[in-house]
C-alpha cells in the first residue's frame, strides 16, 4: 500500500488553483468589457446523431437481445470573449421499438447487456481558457483521448460516451510536442447517471508527453494515477512508454509498427500489493492503402492472483468486439491477432482474428473472428455493419466469466454530424 504520489498532489494543487488564474487574467482582459452576450449569440451549435441496431446471441443469457436506440446529441460553443470559451453538449438515447436487451438498468435480465440505455444526461460543460502561451486550461466535464485509447478514452462506440469532471492542460510549446496533464475526480460513465455504476468517482492525476519529431514514428511517455474512492482495492499507478509509426519499404509500400511497455502497481489505500506489466508488439505493411497486421498484446498476471486493469479505457476497441474481455481475468490475458483491412468502391472493409490465452498457466481462453464495413456518404452521413462470433473453444473453468460462453454480435448503423 503506498499513499498518494506528491505528482499527483501537485498536480491536484496546481488544477485545483488554476479557475483563480483564469478568472484574474480574463478580468485583466477585459472581459467586463466584452459583451457576454455576443459570445452566446456568435457561438455555434452542433447535433450529430446515431441510429443503431445491435443483436446479442448469447449462450450464457435465457434470450437474444435485440436493440433499436437512436443517440441524439445536442452541443453549443460559444464564441471567444478574453480567450474563454464555453462548451455544453446534451444526449438523449431513447428506445426505437421494444425494449428487447438488458440495458444494465431496464430490468431485462433475461437478455445479454447491450450497455445503451435509454436515458437524458449532460455530457460535456467546461470552459477552455486560451491566454498562456502555447497553453490550453479546460475546467469541467469534457472528452479525453489519449494515444490509442488504452488507457484513457470516451467509449465513443457506446451511444452514452465516457466523459470526465476534472481540469486538463495541454501545452505545445515545446517543439514537436503535446504535454497533457490533468487532475480528474470523476468518470461520467456509460451506464448513465441511472445507473449506481454510471459514476466512477476517484482522483486520478493524469500525464501524458508525446512527441512527434522523429522521421518514422511519434513516442508518448505516460504516467496515470488512478485512486478510486469506492474501490480502494483497485486503486493503480501505471507507467509506460509508447512507440508507433511507419516507414517506406518501396514505391507504395510502407513497414508499419508498434511497440509498448507500462507497469502498474497499487497505489493510494490499496491493500494488495500488486506488480503487474504490460505490453503491446504489431508489425505490419500497407501496400497501396491495404494493410495487414500481426499483433499481441498482454496484460500480465501478479501470480494469478490480480491482473492488469485499463478502468478509463475504450475497453471496445480492444481484445475483441464481442466484449469478452472488459476486465482482465486474474490469470492475466494474451491476445494474438491478424487483421486485413482496405478500401473497395469507397468502402472500408475489416477483417480480424483473436486467439485468446492466460498469462500465467496454459489456458486457451477462445477466439474471434469478425468482420466489418464503413461508407462515408458524405462530411454528414455514415454508415457501418458489423458482425464478430466468439468461441469459447470449450473453456470450463471461471464459469461466471464472459469468455466461457459463446457469443454472436451484430450491428448495422446509421449516424449524421452537423
Amino acid at each position: 500500500m503506498t499513499t498518494r504520489s506528491t505528482i499527483t498532489t501537485a498536480v491536484r494543487s496546481y488544477l485545483g488553483k488554476a479557475p483563480l488564474v483564469v478568472a484574474v487574467a480574463a478580468f485583466s482582459g477585459g472581459i467586463c468589457a466584452a459583451p457576454i452576450t455576443d459570445a452566446i449569440t456568435n457561438g455555434t451549435s452542433s447535433l450529430d446523431t446515431r441510429y443503431r441496431y445491435e443483436n446479442v446471441d448469447d449462450d450464457g443469457a435465457q434470450d437474444d437481445a435485440r436493440a433499436s436506440t437512436l443517440r441524439a446529441r445536442l452541443g453549443y460553443e460559444t464564441a471567444e470573449v478574453a480567450n474563454l470559451k464555453g462548451y455544453l453538449d446534451v444526449e438523449h438515447v431513447t428506445s426505437v421499438g421494444p425494449d428487447n436487451y438488458n440495458s444494465t438498468i431496464n430490468g431485462r435480465t433475461s437478455r445479454p447487456v447491450v450497455a445503451d440505455p435509454t436515458e437524458t444526461e449532460l455530457n460535456q460543460a467546461y470552459l477552455a481558457y486560451s491566454g498562456l502561451a502555447e497553453t490550453k486550461l479546460t475546467f469541467g466535464r469534457q472528452r479525453l483521448k489519449l494515444d490509442n485509447d488504452r488507457f484513457i478514452g470516451n467509449v465513443g462506440w457506446r451511444q452514452n460516451e465516457q466523459t470526465f469532471d476534472g481540469s486538463t492542460l495541454v501545452n505545445t510549446s515545446l517543439p514537436d510536442t503535446t504535454i497533457t496533464a490533468g487532475y480528474l475526480y470523476n468518470a461520467n460513465r456509460i451506464f448513465s447517471d441511472a445507473s449506481p455504476k454510471g459514476d466512477l468517482a476517484m482522483d486520478t492525476g493524469i500525464l501524458n508527453a508525446q512527441y512527434e519529431g522523429l522521421e518514422y514514428g511519434s513516442v508518448s511517455a505516460y504516467s496515470y494515477l488512478i485512486a478510486l474512492d469506492n474501490k480502494p482495492d483497485d486503486s493503480t499507478k501505471t507507467f509506460g512508454l509508447r512507440y508507433t509509426g511507419d516507414a517506406p519499404l518501396s514505391d507504395g509500400v510502407n513497414a508499419l509498427y508498434t511497440l509498448e511497455y507500462a507497469h502498474q502497481s497499487d497505489y493510494d489505500d490499496n491493500t494488495r500489493s500488486l506488480d503487474q506489466s504490460y505490453y503491446s508488439l504489431e508489425a505490419g505493411i500497407d501496400m497501396s492503402g491495404v494493410q495487414f497486421k500481426l499483433g499481441q498484446e498482454m496484460l500480465g498476471s501478479d501470480d494469478d492472483t490480480a491482473a492488469f486493469q485499463t478502468p478509463l479505457a475504450t475497453l471496445h476497441a480492444f481484445n475483441g468486439f464481442t466484449d469478452r474481455f472488459l476486465s482482465t481475468p486474474k490469470s492475466g490475458l494474451v491476445d494474438s491477432y491478424a487483421s486485413l483491412s482496405g478500401t473497395l468502391s469507397g468502402v472500408d472493409l475489416m477483417a480480424v482474428y483473436h486467439q485468446f490465452d492466460s498469462d500465467e498457466g496454459s489456458d486457451d481462453y477462445g477466439s474471434e473472428a469478425a468482420l466489418q464495413a464503413t461508407y462515408s456518404l458524405n462530411e454528414t452521413y455514415s454508415l457501418g455493419v458489423k458482425y464478430a462470433a466468439y468461441d469459447a473453444d470449450g473453456y470450463s473453468q471461471d464459469a461466471d466469466k464472459a469468455f466461457n460462453r459463446d457469443a454472436d454480435k451484430g450491428w448495422v448503423w446509421v449516424q449524421a454530424s452537423f
